[in-house]
């Protein structure tokens, strides 16, 4: 029997259509089909996208609900990630609490999957690891969570954060992170050897924040496609942020979206109007994997962000000059099929026999929804409504 019948919908912008959900699963897509549903549901119309992805966050460090936080921080990387580290003390941040809220709020928008990176260091140990994790099991049936284990102050400068990423990959944390091999270790060659060596020692893939700019950043991801190939790790490897492929020197960028496309190593960007960006469109091209996320969402290191990956979509194509319609579904790619490749979900997407994670948007075409980022919607997890009209169906504290 049917369990859940959504009529009236348009698949991707098409024709009308029913979907019609079995164990989970997308079980056709078409006429409705003949036999009673045990619920249905009257899309009105509206486009039926597949869940959103949520590629890149920081679900253990965002003070939703908390009093406003009055920012001073420094300009510097380092400032912020110092700041942060001394404020987490002083609040506290729960980090079970924290990621519970974000989460939610990420689903109210119609999103069903999250890659989250969760600080590990000296000072945190693995509490935040802990605290996400048990946000994870409590809301299961809501939203999936994953979990890459995050050495933000630093793997090598701080004596013992080596010994806590091994913690929290026994834990359950299922990537290893890394961050500026340059800029924060100040050891490249080092940090990457131990973010790769965990890798291979777990069986992990590995998620490198790269803010670094400029040849540095060229450097940097040099390294990170050398060792990729070395240990076969194609379609395991994303690098975050990668500022250096927004360089204007074609000599520069253009060697290294090769070497991505060759080994398999996907993009995160947040599309964001501070720094040079990622050319989506060009990586598109080459065969690049591009995935989205929000990154911080009104943290320490500043106040904006709202979970709403349809609206990461527009920022993306607003930093990317994506204006024709037929351009458009590269910003949306991202924070859908993009993120599900990177991340390497499987059974992701709106076909029969997938799972059974989508999203119901007002809008006339995809490069509405896109462009104008429609609210009130509906989204669908495994089969489960789990948020309505733009909001929750669950209560977290």
């Amino acid at each position: 029997m049917t369990d859940l019948l959504i009529r009236n919908v348009r698949p991707m912008g098409g024709d009308v259509a029913a979907i019609a959900i079995a164990d989970g699963r997308i079980a056709a897509i078409g006429a409705p089909p003949p036999g009673p549903a045990a619920r249905e549901l009257d899309g009105g119309g509206r486009i039926a996208i597949p869940g959103l992805i949520e590629a890149h966050t920081h679900l253990d460090k965002n003070l939703l609900g908390m009093p406003w936080y009055r920012n001073a921080v420094g300009p510097k990387l380092t400032d912020r990630i110092d700041n942060e580290r001394a404020e987490r003390k002083r609040m506290p941040i729960d980090a079970r609490r924290q990621s519970a809220r974000q989460a939610a709020l990420s689903v109210s928008h119609g999103t069903t999957h999250i890659r989250t990176h969760v600080d590990v260091d000296t000072e945190t140990g693995v509490a935040g690891i802990e605290g996400v994790m048990a946000t994870r099991a409590a809301l299961a049936d809501q939203v999936g969570i994953d979990i890459v284990a995050f050495p933000q102050s630093g793997l090598l400068i701080r004596p013992g954060t080596l010994e806590l990423m091994e913690q929290a990959l026994r834990l359950g944390a299922e990537t290893v992170g890394g961050i500026d091999p340059c800029a924060i270790d100040r050891d490249p060659k080092g940090h990457l050897d131990a973010v790769f060596g965990l890798a291979e020692r777990f069986g992990r893939g590995v998620d490198i924040h790269l803010h670094e700019t400029g040849e540095l950043g060229a450097f940097s991801m040099e390294l990170i496609i050398e060792r990729t190939r070395a240990l076969g790790m194609a379609g395991r490897v994303i690098v975050s942020h990668a500022f250096c492929l927004g360089a204007p020197d074609p000599a520069l960028v253009e060697p290294l979206i090769a070497g991505l496309a060759e080994n398999g190593i996907a993009i995160m960007t947040t599309g964001t109007p501070s720094r040079p960006v990622p050319p989506v469109k060009r990586l598109a091209q080459a065969g690049v994997t591009v995935c989205a996320g929000s990154d911080g969402i009104r943290d320490t290191w500043g106040p904006y962000g709202n979970a709403d990956m349809l609206e990461r979509a527009t920022l993306l194509g607003m930093r990317n000059n994506l204006r024709r319609d037929d351009e458009l579904p590269l910003a949306l790619a991202a924070c859908t099929t993009g993120g599900a490749a990177a991340l390497g979900l499987s059974g992701y997407g709106l076909e029969a026999g997938c799972h059974a994670d989508l999203v119901l948007v007002e809008a006339e075409t995809l490069g509405e929804a896109i462009a104008q980022r429609p609210g009130r919607r509906t989204t669908v997890r495994r089969g489960r409504v789990v948020a309505e009209s733009g909001a929750a169906c669950f209560s977290v504290e």
